[in-house]
């Protein structure tokens, strides 16, 4: 389910002036609701998320410690390859992993 489809509506909502200034500062004149829109969805999708890992933890037991590192990992590679294939042009994923590893010596 796509928080982000559908229709918009307008609500009122209250929060504390320094942080909603803060939001708007760093948003502009128009980005308002657009970013909390976004912030909104994200915080539902973890709730969901956080509901799911409970609901499997009751129906099978805790993941272990390791296969949650195992998992970032995995995570951690699959972040590494869609960032070099969005580099790609003009260089090439192994010209950014070459300059990755010169930079680092």
């Amino acid at each position: 389910m796509s928080f982000m489809s559908g229709t918009t509506r307008k609500y009122s909502i209250s929060m504390p002036e320094e942080l909603a200034e803060t939001v708007r500062a760093h948003t502009g004149p128009g980005g308002f609701s657009a970013f909390v829109t976004e912030a909104v969805a994200r915080h539902m999708e973890r709730m969901r998320l956080r509901e799911l890992i409970e609901q499997a933890e009751a129906d099978h037991g805790p993941v272990s410690r390791q296969a949650v590192e195992e998992a970032r990992a995995l995570l951690r590679n699959d972040a590494a390859d869609s960032a070099a294939d969005v580099y790609e042009s003009p260089a090439t994923a192994d010209d950014v992993r070459h300059a990755d590893t010169k930079a680092a010596a």
